[in-house]
């Protein structure tokens, strides 16, 4: 799937970026796994910390004090963010609960938010899509299944921007 998404950002000579919480660089890894990854990939945000996520990403302390860390306002923060601190034109980012501590009733280990967006100058950073996910297993597990998810968006939105 990586390199799926690398032919269609190469193809259509777009750029992404990634702002990563919960897969604490592992989403990165992924990505800048293919030799020439430089040509498409820019770059990746790892903001485990609301503090990161504010000072890095730009993140309103409004919107952490209000919806929390794993909430799609955040998420799609995080995205957008991403894209206004780069050349990029395609950003997703991910915020979630791993485990196997940290939830709660409202938003329980597991519990992944999910954001991409795209940046076509002159115009602003948009979000295009936001989504939840719920997965189950290991730390590892839930971090692995929150990368194929966000491989799986960033290659139906690199599709979209052809």
């Amino acid at each position: 799937m990586t390199e799926s998404l690398a032919n269609q950002l190469l193809t259509n000579k777009r750029r992404m970026v990634a702002a990563e919480s919960c897969t604490g660089g592992l989403l990165c890894g992924q990505l800048s796994s293919i030799p020439g990854a430089s040509s498409w990939f820019e770059g990746g945000f790892v903001t485990y910390a609301l503090s990161a996520k504010r000072s890095m990403l730009g993140v309103p302390s409004a919107t952490l004090d209000h919806y929390g860390a794993v909430s799609e306002p955040t998420a799609r923060a995080m995205a957008e963010g991403a894209l206004r601190h780069t050349t990029a034109h395609l950003s997703v980012a991910i915020s979630g609960i791993a485990g196997p501590e940290g939830g709660d009733v409202l938003v329980p280990v597991g519990t992944v938010w999910f954001a991409w967006a795209t940046h076509q100058a002159p115009a602003a950073p948009t979000c295009v899509y936001a989504a939840q996910h719920h997965f189950s297993g290991t730390r590892r597990e839930v971090r692995e299944q929150a990368v194929t998810i966000a491989l799986e968006g960033s290659l139906q939105v690199a599709m979209d921007l052809s």
